[in-house]
């Protein structure tokens, strides 16, 4: 008698693949759906305007002192090494305008938004992650509230308001940074230094970062909640899922800041 056939090695990574590929469709379509609801809640009646300002503290302020500590540090490091590549080409004086342009165009923005994404997304997910594993989701909806109204709506639009504030403080102090730097390693006068980003950086540089940061404080809310109301499994379902809404929203941030910036150079 011949020996029953076997599913080979190959069928088998393909049918994972398969499913794999299935899991990530179902996550985005219950992705989706948790967007359109939290869209239809902001026009409902008895919008959490309380609430949505205690989020603008938690989320804003609280994350004041990262932000601005990288930003701080990320200029200066810019300053350090552009300062040393122009000075084999004779224009070292021109520090200021990369520094500029490299700030409001990407490194402010995209920065901030993963700093806040590491901070606020794990909270959020957390916070909200617990409330579901014990059951607080469950008692919203059975008083007749909408929990996305209640727990979503207020960190989303928290979310989308605080980072463009927050990229604004850090691109200022990324340019105070760079200022030092090229003043006691380079000799770069304060007043030149300022000029260059003054005649190098326009408008629309600035507003061009400044507009992404409202989709990645959309994506970092968004990302955080939405895996905080799948957290099943108890305080190890937590832990997984808040590492799961961080490495998400970095990625996502990162693929969305190419896409819109593509869009920006376009327009």
């Amino acid at each position: 008698m011949s020996p029953e056939p076997t599913q080979g090695s190959g069928g088998g990574r393909i049918a994972a693949l398969g499913d794999r590929v299935l899991e990530a469709i179902d996550l985005l379509g219950r992705f989706l759906v948790l967007a359109g609801h939290t869209f239809r809640a902001a026009l409902q009646p008895r919008f959490p305007a309380l609430e949505t300002l205690r989020q603008v503290e938690a989320i804003g302020s609280r994350s004041t002192t990262i932000v601005l500590l990288t930003a701080l540090f990320t200029g200066m490091v810019l300053a350090l090494q552009t300062g040393f590549a122009l000075a084999r080409f004779g224009a070292k004086p021109y520090v200021g305008a990369v520094v500029g342009l490299s700030l409001a165009r990407e490194l402010a923005p995209v920065l901030t938004a993963l700093m806040v994404s590491g901070r606020v997304g794990a909270g959020i997910t957390a916070e909200i992650g617990s409330m579901a594993v014990t059951e607080q989701v469950d008692a919203i909806r059975s008083m007749g509230a909408d929990p996305v109204q209640k727990l979503v709506l207020p960190r989303m639009i928290a979310a989308t308001i605080s980072l463009p504030l927050l990229t604004i403080l850090a691109g200022v102090l990324g340019v105070i940074g760079g200022m030092l730097i090229s003043a006691s390693q380079f000799g770069i006068s304060p007043n030149f230094y300022l000029q260059t980003i003054y005649a190098n950086v326009t408008v629309t540089d600035f507003l061009s970062g400044i507009a992404k940061t409202f989709v990645f404080g959309w994506i970092i809310a968004m990302v955080g909640c939405f895996f905080g109301l799948q957290t099943t499994g108890g305080t190890v379902g937590v832990g997984r899922a808040t590492t799961q809404a961080v490495v998400l929203a970095s990625i996502s941030i990162l693929i969305s800041d190419f896409f819109l910036t593509k869009l920006l150079l376009i327009l």
